[in-house]
């Protein structure tokens, strides 16, 4: 390789490293595994030490993680830098490192301990009370302000025994398997994004704005490193640990005080032998000189102390032959696909299932049926798959490819635009009964308090409810609900019983809201409501139709009239009206100069407050509208309006003052 070869090479793994650094530290969303990252690190460090003339302070060798983000909190200088580790990857690396210390150190003792796959955090403490918690940022100069979350995390002392003058501990701040499941199952129930691995979500969880959330989520954290200290003398890392002990701070258990490298090897393969049967994930052992005199006189680079290294476990890769592809239907209809293998072990687990995430997965890897496949756990509960082994191929193998129709129900599967994953849009899927009746008694649908998260499984798992429409025929099964308490007692099954009853009132608009359609939202199905005048209109509506109404595009046209001609959703439809609900708006008044025009409404009104106005619109058969496009006919400006009166004014629009507004709608002649 010549060395413009090398110097393009050097390059494009930085700017490889770059990318991932910020998947990682800043954005809680890594792409590869930490085997995968590790090497491409190593590769660039072997260039940059072969070449050392292209070796720049920017290189990701040089420097510490990612860079504090602003949004998460305001940022705060580091009282002593929060630095990486050396990392290590075989026992001769280890020995190397062992003996380099006794060479510069004589005899010293040695500290090996768990890496926990977390989120670095420091804290602060004066005169023996809590004061502040940051976050790693750049390493070297700032992190982020924590405060208010790391006080809710049950693991940070918030008042110690003893009272130092300061005291700043550095520890990991994690999530348990078992929480980590239980928040991804919420995720998915309420149809957001689920995480990759618990450390991706303990690092989202910290830089959350609402404290109430990483309560809500149960953080947990260990310390591992004492910062700094005044005001009591501590000479080596045990004496600090128990120090923390003695104060109530949760460090580090287990860790091991070793005097030789064979001592050092041995805690590590321990720790590697009960890594899988831990509650929470590591991603390699340390290794740490004891003594506090010691470090100081080791120092560090830029980067790194020259006093600890950080083992990283290989991953634990076997081959094995694929049976099938299963697809299974989440509460939201995304398709996930699962890889079905003849078993193997991985770090001490029996696996025989793996995720293959989407389609696009699929065909990067080109994996078959009947292929033999490479799967690796490598610090994460979810085992993946890391490639194919072609050369054992079958002939006559063909491509996976997703079916055209839902596992479950059969319904038509469509493809989310500029993402890879496939989607049941059938809101009656089986599968996704839970969120579809969730997402019906929420409050931008049927608002019917107590209908929630609590009360849905029960009635699900019960089979008092398989449609939204039995929803209205509870009110018959009062007693088994109260005996089978799936509300509670009397008095809250009759108050939920009653809340149900009175939502059959709620305008036709929240019931479209609630039946699921996709693409359907609460503004869109304003906006059809108000086109059509109720759900019977708009359920004969044709394609073109449904097209006229603004923002409604082909898709979610083709979606609605798709619904509305659903053998299921009419008799359910026709349910829900015999049981007394709203399908009706209530009869406009015409007004030629109002009907099917859309009003944006701007600035601070006077005369009518904002849902005054859109209801005196609406009656007329006008359309309100959150933003001004292109396709606006009128804007209607009070005090201070802002970006909208621009924007109307770049279009040309019509803008309308209150008094004009009044005189439009027939209220008298505007003053002079």
């Amino acid at each position: 390789m010549d060395v413009s070869q090398v110097k393009a090479e050097i390059l494009q793994l930085r700017k490889e490293i770059r990318r991932h650094n910020k998947k990682y530290y800043e954005l809680d969303a890594p792409e590869i595994s930490d085997y995968e990252y590790d090497k491409l690190m190593t590769r660039l460090k072997e260039l940059e030490a072969a070449y050392p003339e292209f070796i720049t302070p920017t290189s990701p060798t040089q420097m510490v993680g990612g860079s504090a983000r602003r949004e998460a909190g305001k940022l705060v200088a580091h009282d002593v830098p929060m630095l990486s580790l050396q990392d290590v990857f075989n026992r001769e690396d280890v020995e190397n490192f062992i003996s380099d210390m006794i060479a510069k150190l004589g005899a010293p003792e040695f500290v090996v301990e768990e890496k926990i796959d977390g989120l670095s955090l420091a804290l602060r403490y004066v005169n023996g009370k809590f004061i502040q918690a940051i976050t790693r940022g750049d390493g070297i100069h700032q992190g982020e302000d924590v405060t208010e979350n790391a006080r809710v995390i049950d693991d940070v002392v918030q008042t110690l025994i003893d009272t130092p003058k300061y005291f700043e501990i550095r520890g990991e701040v994690y999530m348990t398997r078992q929480n980590f499941i239980k928040v991804n199952e919420r995720q998915e129930k309420l149809g957001l994004k689920i995480f990759a691995n618990p450390r991706n979500c303990a690092a989202g969880t910290l830089r959350q704005l609402d404290s109430r959330i990483v309560k809500k989520r149960r953080l947990s954290m260990f310390v591992f490193n004492l910062q700094k200290i005044d005001g009591v003398e501590i000479q080596s890392h045990v004496e600090a640990y128990n120090f923390m002990v003695r104060n109530g701070i949760k460090i580090i258990h287990a860790y091991k005080v070793c005097k030789t490298f064979e001592e050092v090897w041995q805690a590590i393969e321990e720790i590697g032998t009960r890594r899988e049967i831990l509650d929470y994930d590591i991603d390699g052992a340390v290794v740490k000189v004891n003594s506090f005199a010691d470090r100081e006189k080791l120092g560090a680079t830029g980067k790194v102390p020259r006093w600890a290294v950080a083992y990283k476990y290989p991953p634990d890769e076997r081959e094995t032959v694929l049976r099938k592809i299963e697809l299974s239907v989440g509460r939201t209809g995304r398709i996930t696909p699962t890889a079905v293998f003849d078993a193997v072990n991985l770090n001490g687990t029996k696996v025989e299932r793996a995720t293959l995430h989407n389609q696009d997965f699929i065909d990067t890897l080109d994996v078959r049926i009947g292929d033999t496949i490479k799967v690796y756990k490598s610090g994460e509960i979810i085992p993946r798959v890391s490639g194919v082994v072609t050369s054992k191929r079958p002939e006559n193998s063909t491509p996976f490819k997703f079916p055209d129709t839902c596992p479950v129900c059969s319904h038509k599967l469509e493809r989310e635009e500029s993402a890879a994953d496939y989607r049941c849009v059938n809101p009656n899927c089986p599968a996704q009964l839970e969120n579809h009746l969730l997402n019906f008694g929420g409050r931008n649908a049927m608002d019917i308090h107590g209908l929630g998260e609590t009360s849905i499984p029960k009635l699900i798992d019960e089979s008092f409810v398989k449609t939204v429409a039995d929803v209205y025929k509870l009110k018959n099964f009062r007693a088994d609900l109260i005996a089978k308490k799936i509300f509670g007692r009397d008095k809250s099954t009759d108050k939920i019983l009653a809340a149900i009853e009175e939502s059959k009132k709620n305008s036709p608009a929240k019931l479209l809201t609630g039946l699921g359609i996709f693409g359907v939202g609460s503004a869109a199905a304003r906006d059809l409501i108000q086109h059509f005048g109720g759900l019977e209109e708009l359920s004969k509506a044709t394609l073109e139709e449904l097209q006229n109404v603004p923002d409604i595009g082909e898709k979610t046209a083709r979606r609605i009239k798709e619904f509305f001609d659903d053998a299921d959703n009419i008799k359910i439809l026709s349910e829900l009206k015999e049981m007394g609900l709203t399908m009706e708006a209530e009869k406009k008044i015409i007004d030629s100069a109002i009907a099917g025009k859309s009003f944006v409404l701007t600035g601070k009104l006077e005369k009518f407050t904002r849902d005054e106005a859109s209801k005196l619109i609406a009656e007329r058969g006008g359309i309100v509208k959150s933003s001004v496009s292109k396709n606006t006919d009128y804007v209607i400006a009070g005090e201070k309006a802002g970006s909208k009166l621009a924007k109307a004014n770049g279009f040309g629009i019509k803008i309308l003052s209150e008094d004009e507004f009044e005189e439009f709608l027939g209220f008298g002649a505007a003053e002079e």
